[in-house]
């Protein structure tokens, strides 16, 4: 080969598979000698590349972990892989895949060739995943568009729909993408209301990068200069005026480690229940003693309902008073549901006129958001 960007390029793809390379056989796939070998190793480690030398019949070379990040070479294989896995991830907002992670599927579909997108995007389209988390599916597209249009300062245009129905189009800043677990949000400076706003990404479509650049604004919290942790900041006050909060007192008959485990973080960390029994007196599972959960929450009720009832073992709510209530009427919905015969009682209430948290309606509405 005696192209040497190419070959180098070549010889970096094969140091980073995970183990060591005798220099003959190095020489042999480049199909040059082992001098050049030699000579090509020297330019990788002048280019930042920590190359590992072992000397001795078995001996070869390695890449082994610097100082930095080096570039990495994918093949096609690898390639595809990893950004399937990164929009799988980032379309369902998972725990723990975060705004790092939509940058780097932004910066890997930047330059995948054409042929490769479309691999990805039918295998992601082809797949049906098991499980699903709690917040509504978001096309990654729009995130890596959000993304790259914030890390770039360009403005974005975007149709978006508000809580109650209503599509306007949008003109923004965008600062930060925030993922709180079940959801995204972009924190963003709103140029035709002249003010910052939250939007829910999955209430996001048409989102187009303009082109046009622009200077960050400074965020509004103290010392606020728009990054990651002042968007954080800015996010958990925004959400925490549109939501009253509930705060929790639960009681389980179950060990604080079974608890937490089927809890999501965001709800707070149960802690053990010190005796031998669990709520209202009962014997908790297996004799262990219980758990009890205090902790405030802007989560929506109907939704804290659901993830209480979803630990699957037996609780008991202190308090909210109106999580109590909110308890009850899904309880006996719940039975007439396993009664089909004896029809809805003379009080049923229909479908989402049941007891509420208050009219903000779960985080993503209210003033200020959108």
């Amino acid at each position: 080969m005696t192209d040497t960007p190419a070959r180098l390029l070549k010889l970096l793809s094969l140091l980073q598979t995970p183990r060591e390379w005798p220099g003959g056989e190095l020489a042999e796939r480049l199909d040059v000698s082992p001098r050049t070998v030699r000579r090509d190793i020297d330019r990788l480690r002048e280019l930042g590349y920590p190359v590992e030398a072992s000397r001795g019949s078995l001996g070869g070379y390695r890449l082994v972990a610097g100082a930095a990040m080096p570039p990495l070479v994918l093949d096609d294989e690898e390639a595809v892989a990893i950004a399937v896995g990164l929009r799988a991830g980032a379309g369902h907002a998972i725990e723990g895949v975060d705004e790092a992670s939509v940058r780097a599927l932004a910066k890997l579909e930047q330059v995948l060739p054409s042929r490769l997108r479309h691999r990805v995007s039918a295998l992601q389209n082809a797949t049906v995943p098991l499980t699903r988390g709690d917040g509504a599916t978001i096309d990654p597209q729009t995130l890596t568009t959000l993304a790259s249009a914030a890390t770039g300062q360009e403005a974005l245009r975007f149709s978006y729909r508000s809580g109650d129905g209503t599509e306007t189009k949008r003109q923004v800043e965008p600062c930060r993408l925030v993922s709180t677990g079940r959801r995204w949000y972009l924190v963003a400076y709103d140029l035709l209301r002249a003010d910052w706003r939250t939007f829910r990404v999955d209430r996001v479509s048409e989102p187009f990068a303009t082109g046009a650049r622009f200077t960050p604004r400074p965020l509004p919290v103290e010392g606020g200069e728009g990054g990651a942790e002042d968007a954080a900041r800015y996010f958990a006050r925004s959400m925490a005026g549109r939501q009253p909060e509930l705060l929790l007192d639960v009681r389980f008959a179950a060990p604080a480690e079974f608890v937490a485990a089927r809890l999501p973080p965001t709800l707070g960390v149960p802690e053990p229940w010190p005796g031998p029994d669990g709520p209202d007196g009962e014997e908790s599972e297996e004799g262990k003693a219980g758990c009890r959960l205090r902790s405030s929450s802007t989560d929506s009720l109907e939704w804290v309902a659901l993830r209480l009832a979803l630990v699957d073992c037996e609780f008991t709510v202190q308090g909210p008073p109106q999580l109590v209530a909110y308890l009850e009427g899904l309880g006996a919905r719940l039975t007439r549901a396993a009664s089909p015969g004896n029809g809805p009682g003379p009080h049923a209430v229909p479908p989402g006129n049941g007891p509420r948290s208050g009219p903000g309606r779960g985080p993503g509405h209210g003033p200020g958001h959108g």
